[in-house]
Order: structure tokens, then sequence, then C-alpha cells
């Protein structure tokens, strides 16, 4: 059997449509949290932190794949969301969404292909999350980076300064890349979860280790130098930008965290 060239996990909780690709793999996040299966591939088995999908989110599909060689058949590998793909040339429904040709066509000038950046605008990386979330979280991660990984240092403070970041944890690089990230990347986490007490927090602020994941890819790749080719989600259920903005904007008034 020939090698795959790329394959590209779709986090999912639900059942749901999904293209009919063979790049493309629906993995059920968070599977030993539910009695019954969706049918797809699940994040349980092997060695996994499914039970921690409340937490990690849709990395829990990343480890699962880290650890259990999902990626070694395959030059790339790629993470996307249910409802989030990256805008491509392959129909699926409605929307054209990212297919091997292009990808092929990308990753022979970049190294990696990501979302188009966020932008904030009137605040930075930094100051965003502490409207939006526990910045007590961030605090403690610079201190897990200068703890075990101090090379990465200057990198964490330059992409906290930043106005702009990669978020979703969406992405599709070469094998060896992904396992170097995900050594970092779990390093670092399951260090901070033993300093981080989230029993009392409700369920969206519960997610910090998925929405520091997002901060963390930034900081690896301020850090790794590699060449990025940015490209556009596209969003099933679409996106209401400007709601978003106008509900930063509201949080930074009232110094109230999002809770939903």
């Amino acid at each position: 059997m020939s090698q795959k060239y790329v394959k590209l996990l779709v986090a999912t909780h639900k059942l749901y449509d999904f293209p009919k690709s063979d790049i493309y793999f629906p993995i059920e996040v968070g599977a030993a949290l539910r009695e019954s299966s969706l049918g797809y591939l699940r994040d349980d088995f092997g060695r996994n932190i499914s039970n921690k999908n409340g937490s990690f989110c849709e990395l829990t599909a990343l480890y699962w794949a880290w650890q259990n060689s999902f990626a070694e058949s395959v030059e790339y590998i790629g993470l996307v969301h249910y409802r989030r793909y990256f805008s491509g040339e392959s129909d699926f429904g409605d929307i054209r969404i990212l297919g091997e040709e292009k990808i092929k066509k990308l990753l022979s000038s970049y190294d990696i292909i990501l979302p188009k950046k966020r932008n904030y605008y009137i605040e930075s990386v930094y100051s965003h999350y502490k409207h939006a979330h526990h910045i007590e979280d961030i605090e403690m991660l610079k201190e897990t980076i200068e703890e075990i990984s101090p090379e990465y240092s200057d990198s964490f403070d330059k992409v906290m300064k930043q106005r702009s970041l990669y978020l979703y944890n969406m992405f599709i690089m070469s094998h060896y890349h992904f396992d170097s990230y995900c050594k970092w990347l779990f390093g670092i986490l399951s260090m901070l979860e033993n300093k981080i007490d989230i029993s009392d927090r409700d369920d969206y602020q519960k997610r910090l280790f998925g929405f520091l994941g997002e901060r963390l890819l930034n900081v690896w790749l301020q850090k790794n130098k590699l060449k990025v080719a940015e490209v556009s989600v596209v969003n099933l259920e679409g996106e209401n930008l400007p709601k978003k903005g106008i509900d930063m904007i509201g949080r930074m008034i009232s110094k109230k965290r999002r809770d939903s």
C-alpha cells in the first residue's frame, strides 16, 4: 500500500456531515465521557487523555494521534473541526474546502498551513486573555515555560505583546514538526495541569488548556520560524465576528469574563 500524503483529523463531539474524502478522518473527542459511540474514530483507546476533553478540548484528538502513531504513515498531518475547515478547491456541500492537491501545492513552498490570524486591533494577546479568561493561567504558563523550556521565554513574551493570533488549534504540518510540537506542547500542559485548580470554574472557563494551546502554537511558531501559509477558515454554521468584537469591548468595559 502506498504511503498517504496527508491525514486530517476532524474533531467532533456529535453526529455531523463530513467530507467524502480519504484525507479527512472524523474523530470523536471526549469519547471516554459518553456511554454510546458516534461510530467514528475515538480518542479513548491506546494512550489517551480523552477524559480530559472538558479542559483540553480538541487537543485530546491531537494527543491521541501523537501517542498512537496515527501520523507515522503520512508526510503531513492536520487538525480541523466538524464545523471549521480550511477554505480550498474541493466541494463540500455549499462550501469549498482544502483538498489534497492544494495542500501539496502549498506545502511545496511552506512549512505549515494555518488559519488567517485573528486581529484584536485594540488590545494585545495578553490583555485579550485577561478580559476573556483567568489571567493567572497566563502567569502560570509563563512561569512553567521559564522553568522547563526557558529557550521559549522570549518568544512567549513577544506573542503576548502581539495584537493578532492564530486560533482554533487548526494546522497542517509535517510528521516531523508534529512530533516535535506535541512533545513540547504536552510537556508544558501536563506540568501546568498540576498547578491550576479548575474545580470551581464554569464549563467554558474549564476549557483553559484548549485556550492555552492556541497561544502555545503561536509561541512555538515564533521560536522555530516556520514558514506559514495562511488560509481562510470556512464555518459551516457561520461566525458572527462583529458580535465577537462588540462582546470583547463589553468585557473590557465591564471587566466581566466570558462564561459561554
